[in-house]
């Protein structure tokens, strides 16, 4: 069935009035965005940051009188006018998958692509990757997914052991595995992505080769679902903040030697996740785009 959007502009302090009230007036559901292209950059422990000017919407049911919702707004929130007030009509999709319809074939180095379903491969004879991400994050779309893409596509793991810690989509893991890797851990504590890296594990005929766990098993509640020493290339695209806390258990997985690929970084946060990981790795050149660093490492004795 179709809906209606009731758009309205507010400020951190009136936000939770301005939230009520819309919910009061009888919106199935409130959104928040960002009014001003305001950069909000990974938060510090307990911080829920907000933009300073936010686009709220509400979700109505196609029959709601919004001249009576719009009066409702002006009384319970004291006000005369209602800043940015808009309403538009919002056709019924299939909205967790929307996004899609731009997500088109994408090469990554000289001779990996990322197909996503429905496409048919540009170049047959390269490494195509046949993705569909569900509902987890990993398409090759996001310049730290990228990033890495390339690296492996001009370090091809071959006949190397690989462990995917955020595994997300699984794109990663499965790139090392269509790149020449014998063997991949793929980790994630979120369901819906361990259910997308199997599917697309399957998509690529790769789930022979491939393990798929919880981040529970990976430190040792279940020691059988890991390998029995340290593996030759551990990727870790995630953030910041998790790759500085995990450095330890990450520099565990890696055997002497072998090779740690972290991104997800900001550029700005590259020389403490440098200064972190130099303890375990001899830390290579980073590769930089829009701000967001992929950086390797080799581990030592």
């Amino acid at each position: 069935m179709p809906w209606l959007q009731l758009f309205l502009d507010t400020n951190p302090d009136q936000l939770d009035a301005v939230e009520q009230a819309l919910l009061d007036a009888g919106a199935l559901s409130v959104t928040l965005l960002d009014a001003a292209d305001q950069a909000l950059l990974e938060p510090g422990p307990g911080e829920t940051p907000l933009w300073n000017s936010i686009r709220l919407t509400g979700l109505f049911d196609t029959h709601t009188d919004m001249d009576k919702v719009s009066t409702q707004l002006l009384d319970s929130l004291a006000l005369d006018t209602l800043p940015g007030l808009s309403i538009q009509p919002l056709e019924d999709r299939d909205w967790t998958r929307a996004w899609m319809d731009n997500f088109k074939p994408m090469q990554f180095g000289k001779g990996l692509w990322i197909c996503p379903d429905g496409f048919e491969p540009p170049e047959p004879e390269a490494i195509n990757l046949k993705l569909d991400p569900g509902l987890a994050f990993g398409t090759g779309t996001h310049a730290t997914t990228a990033l890495c893409l390339e690296w492996l596509e001009s370090n091809r793991p071959e006949n190397m052991s690989v462990i995917d810690f955020g595994c997300g989509s699984g794109v990663l893991a499965i790139a090392a595995l269509l790149l020449g890797a014998k063997h991949a851990w793929a980790i994630d504590n979120d369901p819906q992505a361990l259910i997308a890296c199997k599917d697309n594990a399957v998509k690529n005929q790769v789930e022979k080769v491939i393990t798929i766990i919880e981040p529970e098993h990976a430190k040792g509640t279940n020691p059988d679902a890991m390998p029995e020493k340290g593996v030759d290339l551990v990727l870790a695209n995630i953030l910041a903040g998790p790759l500085v806390t995990l450095a330890p258990i990450l520099a565990t997985f890696v055997q002497t030697g072998g090779k740690i690929l972290l991104s997800g970084i900001l550029e700005s946060q590259l020389p403490e996740i440098t200064n972190v990981y130099q303890k375990w790795f001899r830390m290579h050149p980073a590769n930089i785009r829009d701000d967001w660093v992929c950086v390797a490492g080799t581990r030592l004795l």
